[in-house]
Order: structure tokens, then C-alpha cells, then sequence
């Protein structure tokens, strides 16, 4: 992990006060650098955990003006054998990306007066610099193809599960790393195929690197998840299941990469009852 510029970037407080900084921009690319720079300096252990400095946490994450945010539905679907499809795939994994860039920094900004190890907060920086490596990675693809990040309408669904679970940190890692990182694990791999099957092997390259980035972050979420279930004497199959339907709106979407999950510490006895019971 290497140091990134730091000119013209704000002083950081803490390791709160750096992520809430993060969070808070709507500057994408200060957003990325901001997030990158806290977590060295964490790394380096240049940081307190916390300051009475600290700007107060926002509600949501700063964002540029565009994209338009949109239902769900709304979203087109386009043939991945087109250009415009490979533009659309790329744009819909820049906007989950930069979400994954907020998540990771607000479990930390949002949790940093929980009673858990250090270690914690190193985990959830360590996945706050590859999200934001993955943003600029897509971004910079997007730019390849004559396109950039805001060029398309994008749903805010991943951010409203978010906020469901702001007040349970064991909630939030069964929501985000658990559900929503895990279910890169099922799509990536045919998405990578489908990328060398029409010959866009640069695509299929940062695929590579998010898919392998991506298994690290579940395991991050399956472990501090087990870790609370323990201290807290809960089953940890059960209590995802119960945490599942109370805060994740639908049902899990086979099919499973049960290899890739497992590899993780996210076993079916979790997920596979959940396919089509879980409402909220």
C-alpha cells in the first residue's frame, strides 16, 4: 500500500474525523484521496482513533450533482455485446464502488465508540482504500471508453440499506458486507466471461481486481460478525437470519458462489434459507 498525494487535502483530525471527511465530500476524487491518506496514516498508527476536532457525521455522503439518482427499476439494462452495454456495466460498478467507499469509512466514523479492538478499524480501512482503488479503476475504464462516472442515472438503494442499520453495528455487517459485498461474489465471475467472450480483456483485468479485493472484505464482515455474535453469546447463523429479515427489504437472489462465500466464512447455512422468506 503506498502513500497517496496529499497536497491541498485537509488536516486530519483522527481516524473518525479523516473518514467523516471522506464521507462528506462531493469531490470524488479528494473523496478517494482523503479516504486513502486516513487509512495510511492509521496504518502507520499517526492517528488517534477519535478527536474532539471531529466534524459532525452527515446524514449522507457528499456527491456531485450527477448521476440523477433513480429507482431501482429505472436503471436501464443494455447488452453487454455492445459498447454502450459495456459502458452502462461499468457505470453501474463505479456507482456501487464509490458506495462501497462511504459504507466502509461510516462503519468506522459511525462505530468508533464501540467497544472492539483496533484491529477493527484496520480491517474497515483496509477495505475503504481498495473501494476507493476500485472507483478510480472503473473510472478510469469509464474514461477509455469515451465515458465518465455521472453520465447515467444510478439507484440509491445501496446507501438506504445503509441507513436501516445505523444504529446496530451487527445489523450493518449483515447488510453490507454480508449481503451486498457477498452477491459480487456471485455476479462477478460470468461478468469477467462475458467480458473476455466479447474481447474486452482491460474490463475483465479490473474485474480481476475487484473480485479478489472483494472476497478479503466479506471475510472482514464474517469475521467481526462472528466476533459480536460471540461476545454477545448468539448463534451466528440464526442472528444473520434474524438480522436479515428485519432490515433487508426482498429476498437473497441465487445462484450462489458457495466456493467464493465459503472461502470467506460465509457458509449456506446463513444464506440458503433466505432466498425467499426475507422481508422488511
Amino acid at each position: 500500500m503506498t502513500e497517496v498525494q496529499t497536497d491541498d487535502l485537509p488536516a486530519i483530525p483522527s481516524l473518525r474525523g479523516g473518514a467523516i471527511l471522506a464521507i462528506a465530500s462531493a469531490d470524488l476524487d479528494r473523496k478517494t484521496a482523503i479516504a486513502q491518506h486516513a487509512a495510511t496514516r492509521w496504518f502507520a498508527r499517526r492517528l488517534s482513533l477519535r478527536s474532539p476536532l471531529d466534524p459532525p457525521l452527515p446524514d449522507r455522503p457528499g456527491r456531485p450533482d450527477r448521476p440523477q439518482l433513480v429507482p431501482p427499476r429505472a436503471v436501464e439494462k443494455r447488452s453487454l455485446h455492445t459498447l454502450k452495454g459495456r459502458i452502462a456495466l461499468l457505470h453501474s460498478i463505479a456507482h456501487i464502488e464509490l458506495n462501497a467507499v462511504d459504507l466502509a469509512l461510516d462503519i468506522v466514523a459511525r462505530y468508533a465508540t464501540e467497544p472492539v479492538p483496533n484491529s477493527f478499524f484496520d480491517g474497515w480501512m483496509q477495505v475503504a482504500f481498495e473501494e476507493a482503488k476500485h472507483f478510480r479503476m472503473v473510472r478510469a475504464r469509464l474514461q477509455d471508453l469515451g465515458a465518465d462516472y455521472g453520465d447515467m442515472p444510478a439507484h440509491d438503494g445501496l446507501w438506504q440499506a445503509a441507513h436501516s442499520t445505523r444504529n446496530d453495528l451487527t445489523a450493518r455487517l449483515a447488510v453490507v458486507p454480508l449481503i451486498l459485498e457477498a452477491r459480487g461474489l456471485d455476479v462477478t465471475p460470468s461478468l469477467q466471461a462475458k467480458m473476455r467472450d466479447t474481447g474486452d480483456m482491460e474490463t475483465a483485468a479490473v474485474l480481476d481486481v475487484i473480485y479478489n479485493d472483494e472476497k478479503g472484505h466479506v471475510a472482514i464482515g464474517a469475521k467481526w460478525f462472528r466476533f459480536l455474535c460471540a461476545r454477545e453469546k448468539r448463534d451466528p447463523a440464526a442472528t444473520f437470519k434474524e438480522l436479515v429479515r428485519a432490515n433487508f427489504r426482498g429476498s437473497l437472489k441465487p445462484p450462489f458462489n458457495d466456493v467464493a462465500r465459503a472461502e470467506a466464512g460465509l457458509t449456506p447455512s446463513f444464506y440458503r434459507s433466505l432466498t425467499a422468506t426475507s422481508s422488511a
